[in-house]
């Protein structure tokens, strides 16, 4: 019975943990290597957004589109945001 116990909650662990993660950010902004200028802005959930990427919010998701940093070409944020002529 103690078996059967340990292996229930060994399986509820992981999702204990998955439940603790803070939710994933809406917006990113890549930054370039060394932490230079930012290069791209990404939505949030991007499969190409780097490592180097952190979270932002909307407007400030906006305002480096306004500033030149280009849109990730993969995810379109600049579609989302409706920054279409930056």
């Amino acid at each position: 019975m103690d078996r059967r116990r340990g292996a229930a909650s060994g399986r509820t662990a992981p999702r204990r943990a998955e439940q603790a993660r803070p939710p994933a950010p809406d917006w990113l902004i890549e930054q370039g290597l060394g932490g230079r200028a930012p290069v791209y802005v990404h939505v949030g959930d991007c499969h190409m957004a780097g490592k180097r990427s952190r979270g932002v919010t909307q407007d400030q998701a906006r305002q480096a589109l306004y500033e030149q940093v280009d849109a990730c070409p993969h995810c379109r944020p600049d579609t989302e945001l409706g920054v279409l002529d930056h």
